[in-house]
């Protein structure tokens, strides 16, 4: 089958797409996004959280055929055309909430629509948007204090974490 969508704002096509494969391995393999991580296959850890057609979604657990027509939004879509990084990501790096990486752009993209509906949020707004995504590295502390660094820029504070 043939997938036509668009992914962070640019028409994709994937040919020879089997029924069975899921937007993770289509995005990765296929598209070449190697972005959102591949890691339980059982939509349970996040590390593959990508946003369809404006919602979070753990694309392993997406068959590709849903995507077709879609809208989708990569961790690879954060950053500018320029490379300028994102404010969501400088903050993650400001902040040291990046180690081993491998839960970093499901996080992202969680806190990056949490943002959008919530510019100033709680602890728990955070402990519950986040609440899909595991990692094993940062005690999600530093992961904390990049979600609310990442606020206060928005909101055009510049107050650090």
């Amino acid at each position: 089958m043939r997938v036509t969508c668009t992914v962070n704002g640019r028409r994709q096509v994937a040919d020879h797409v089997w029924e069975g494969e899921s937007l993770l391995y289509v995005l990765r393999e296929r598209l070449g996004l190697p972005g959102a991580k591949n890691a339980c296959e059982q939509g349970e850890c996040g590390s593959c959280t990508i946003r369809l057609d404006g919602d979070l979604v753990c694309a392993c657990l997406v068959a590709a055929g849903q995507a077709e027509g879609a809208d989708i939004r990569t961790v690879e879509g954060l950053a500018a055309e320029d490379g300028t990084l994102h404010p969501v990501q400088r903050a993650f790096l400001d902040t040291g909430a990046v180690q081993c990486g491998f839960c970093t752009p499901g996080l992202l993209m969680a806190t990056d629509e949490l943002l959008e509906r919530v510019p100033d949020p709680s602890d728990a707004d955070i402990r519950e948007a986040l609440a899909g995504n595991l990692c094993r590295c940062t005690g999600y502390e530093a992961i904390m204090d990049a979600v609310r660094l990442a606020a206060a820029r928005r909101a055009g504070t510049g107050e650090r974490a």
